[in-house]
C-alpha cells in the first residue's frame, strides 16, 4: 500500500499533464482511441462508485449547521456556469453543438478535484466536499433542466433521457459507495489510496476517447474552444470568488465557493455529450478536464502562500485526494 500512495502522490501532482498527453496521442492517432467512446458512461460510473465510497455522514453535517453557506454555493454554482458557457459560446460564434457542449459543462455538478484545491489553498473544506455531494445529488433534476432550457431552442434535447443517464452514471453509483462505506468501512478504507488512480485513468481514457473522435474539428477550430473553455472557467472561479465576498462569507469559504462554481464535473459533461449528442459537443468538457486543474493548481498554490486573515480560521477537514 505504501508503493501505491507514492504512485497516488505521483498521479496526483501530475495529473493535468497525463491528461494532455494523452489528448496529444490521440489527436495524432485518432483510430487507435475513437472506438473507446461507448466505454465513457462506465468509466464514469466507476469514478462515481468511487466517489461515493470517499463520502462519509459527517460530511453532510454542515447542511444543518451553516445551510446559508452550502445553499448559496450550490445556487450560485448551478446558475453561473450554465449561463456563462451560453453567454461565451453565443459570444464567440461557436457552432450548436459546440454550445451544447460549453452548456452542458456548466450544467453538471462540482467536480471531486475542487475539494483537493480548496484542501490546498486552505480554504473551508467541508464546505467544499458538502458542495460537491449535494451538487452532485441534485443534478439528476437540475442539470436535465438546465440544458432543456438553454439548449433547446437549437437542438433537440430529451431531458427525460438526461435524467435517466445521470441517475445511472452518477446518482446510483454514489449512492451505492456511501452504502459501502457505511457499512464495511474496513474494507473500503484499504481501497482509498487506489482510487485516485482510477479516477486520474478514467478521465485520461475519457479526455483521449472524445479528442479522437473529434480530432477532425479540434483541428480546425481548436483555438477558440480553448479560449472559450479558459474563459469559462476563469470567469466561474473569479464570480465564485467575489459572489462569496458579496454576501458576506468569511475568506476560507469565499475560496471554497469559487473553486466549487469554477471547476465542474467535466468528464459526467464528456459522457453526455456523447451520449446524448456526439462527439464534438464533449470537446468543451475534454480541455475542460485539463485546464482546470491546471489553473486551480496555480490559484490553489498562490492563495496557500498567502494564508488566511488571522481572525480568519478555515473548517477545513482532511480529504482524501480525489482526481
Amino acid at each position: 500500500m505504501y508503493r501505491i500512495k507514492i504512485v497516488s502522490a505521483f498521479v496526483g501532482r501530475w495529473f493535468a499533464v497525463i491528461v494532455l498527453a494523452a489528448g496529444a496521442l490521440a489527436l495524432a492517432v485518432p483510430d487507435a482511441f475513437s472506438g473507446l467512446t461507448v466505454a465513457i458512461p462506465w468509466l464514469l460510473a466507476v469514478i462515481m462508485l468511487g466517489m461515493g465510497m470517499t463520502l462519509r455522514p459527517v460530511d453532510f453535517a454542515i447542511i444543518a449547521r451553516r445551510p446559508w453557506a452550502l445553499l448559496l454555493g450550490v445556487a450560485v454554482q448551478f446558475l453561473v456556469m450554465p449561463l456563462l458557457g451560453l453567454g461565451i459560446a453565443v459570444a464567440l460564434g461557436l457552432s450548436p453543438m459546440l454550445t451544447a457542449g460549453m452548456i452542458l459543462v456548466g450544467s453538471v455538478p462540482g467536480g471531486t478535484a475542487s475539494n483537493v484545491m480548496v484542501y490546498l489553498s486552505k480554504g473551508d473544506t467541508a464546505l467544499s466536499v458538502a458542495m460537491t455531494s449535494v451538487s452532485t445529488l441534485l443534478a439528476p433534476v437540475l442539470t436535465p433542466l438546465l440544458v432543456l432550457a438553454l439548449v433547446g431552442e437549437s437542438l433537440p434535447v430529451d431531458a427525460g433521457a438526461l435524467f435517466v443517464s445521470i441517475v445511472q452514471i452518477v446518482l446510483v453509483p454514489v449512492v451505492l459507495g456511501l452504502l459501502l462505506r457505511m457499512i464495511v468501512p474496513r474494507l473500503v478504507e484499504r481501497f482509498l489510496d487506489v482510487l485516485p488512480l482510477l479516477s486520474v485513468a478514467g478521465i485520461t481514457v475519457v479526455v483521449a476517447a472524445v479528442i479522437a473522435a473529434s480530432a477532425s474539428t479540434l483541428l480546425s477550430i481548436g483555438v477558440l474552444v480553448v479560449v472559450a473553455v479558459i474563459l469559462h472557467n476563469s470567469l466561474g472561479l473569479t464570480l465564485g470568488y467575489y459572489i462569496g465576498r458579496l454576501f458576506g462569507l468569511p475568506v476560507a469559504s469565499r475560496r471554497a465557493l469559487s473553486f466549487e462554481v469554477g471547476m465542474q464535473n467535466s468528464g459526467l459533461a464528456a459522457a453526455l455529450a456523447v451520449a446524448h449528442f456526439n462527439p464534438v459537443a464533449a470537446l468543451p468538457a475534454a480541455i475542460f478536464s485539463v485546464w482546470h486543474n491546471v489553473s486551480g493548481s496555480v490559484l490553489a498554490s498562490y492563495w496557500a502562500r498567502k494564508g488566511l486573515p488571522s481572525d480568519k480560521v478555515s473548517e477545513s477537514l482532511p480529504v482524501t485526494t480525489r482526481a
